[in-house]
This record gives C-alpha cells, structure tokens and sequence, in this order.
C-alpha cells in the first residue's frame, strides 16, 4: 500500500490524500477538522461489490466492523467511480476511512484486490 498526500494548487488550500490499496484498516486522512470534496475510487481490480467507508473521528478510535461510519459509498464491481460534493461534507474531529466487502456497520473483510482510492479535502 502506498499513501501520498499533495497540496493542490492555491489558493483552494484542498489536498489530495492518495490510498493504492484502502482496506479493512482504518485510515488517517486528516487527523483534525476536515471537509470532504471529491472522493474518486477505482474498484476495477475487483468482480465484487466494495463499500468505502467514512468516520468523522480519529483513526485509532474508528473500530472497523464495530463503530457505525458516518457515511458509505457504495462501489459496483469492477468500475471506477466519482463523488463529487461541491459544497463539501464537514468533519469536525477528523477524517478516516476504510474499505470493506460489507455494507452498513459490520465487515471487516478487505477487498480481493487492491481498492485504489483519491480523496479531495481541506
């Protein structure tokens, strides 16, 4: 797995948090306030359907399977998909994420094959 994080251009202040590989562990984002604008995920290495989940809390604090996520996105197999939010979804503690084969609070299972993920905050 291979996470990166780059400053987009200014004067937007927004980053790109890059994941090649999110899975059942939770993820660090952002370890503070946030707001989510993009979320671009590429599922087709995948003959499954994937749920990226989203927790407004820190990553040591988001159990996976155990703690319900504050929002789900719901991936077709083998598709890449956009979310765009323009006026962008608020965070106040921080902002973590996870990829699992199961929707709603339980799963813990991570995906067969990598779930590559690009995600637009600030």
């Amino acid at each position: 797995m291979a996470v990166s994080q780059i400053d987009l251009s200014p004067p937007s202040g927004a980053k790109l948090y890059h994941n090649t590989d999110l899975d059942g562990t939770a993820s660090a984002v952002k370890a503070s306030a946030a707001t989510l604008y993009a979320v671009i995920i590429d599922n087709t290495a995948n003959s499954a359907v994937e749920y990226v989940k989203f927790w407004d809390i820190a990553s040591g604090s988001a159990t996976v399977g155990t703690l319900a996520p504050d929002w789900i996105f719901k991936i077709a197999a083998a598709v890449k998909k956009t979310i765009t939010i323009p006026e962008g979804m608020a965070f106040a503690t921080a902002l973590t994420a996870a990829c699992v084969t199961t929707a709603g609070t339980a799963g813990t299972t991570n995906p067969t094959a990598d779930v590559v993920v690009d995600i637009v905050y600030s």
